[in-house]
């Protein structure tokens, strides 16, 4: 199916390993990458600068993984494409310690997020190529990040 190399490390880059092919729930299923990805960054150490520098990094590789992914697919975003969810997850975590409970509450507020896409959200997917594919995630994370801010304020979480 994918005719070279490169393609075939696209597709498993932009699928998240496979994930992005589960027949249920696809971005779902693929976002599952993201808590672990900030879980690493975490444990790493990363903070301040270094989370953002990071952020930034796998953001911007995403955009290209994601336009050629779309573009082997031929459809102009497809839904087995899980890079931009997986990538938007630092976003969600930037002024949030991960732990199990926010870990969870992340993840659920940018599913409903991203899913449902209120307003400017949407707007985002308009945009040419991968930068439309990701756009509209990042724009979820950073709604699903002030969520989870308040909620670690108001509930105490961490």
């Amino acid at each position: 199916m994918f005719s070279t190399l490169i393609d075939r490390v696209t597709m498993l880059l932009a699928t998240g390993l496979g994930f992005g092919y589960s027949p249920w729930a696809p971005g779902t299923v693929g976002s599952l990458w993201g808590p672990i990805l900030v879980w690493w960054m975490q444990s790493a150490g990363l903070t301040g600068v270094g989370w953002f520098v990071t952020s930034l990094i796998i953001a911007l590789i995403g955009v290209p993984i994601c336009k050629r992914a779309a573009s082997i697919l031929g459809v102009k975003d497809p839904g087995s494409v899980v890079w931009d969810e997986i990538a938007a997850f630092p976003l969600v975590f930037a002024f949030t310690q991960v732990t199990p409970a926010t870990a969870f509450l992340g993840f659920v507020c940018f599913r409903v997020f991203d899913i449902a896409k209120p307003w400017p959200i949407r707007r985002f997917e308009r945009l040419p190529g991968g930068w439309g594919i990701m756009a509209d995630d990042l724009v979820a994370a950073v709604f699903a990040c002030g969520c989870l801010v308040l909620l670690d304020r108001f509930v105490v979480l961490t």
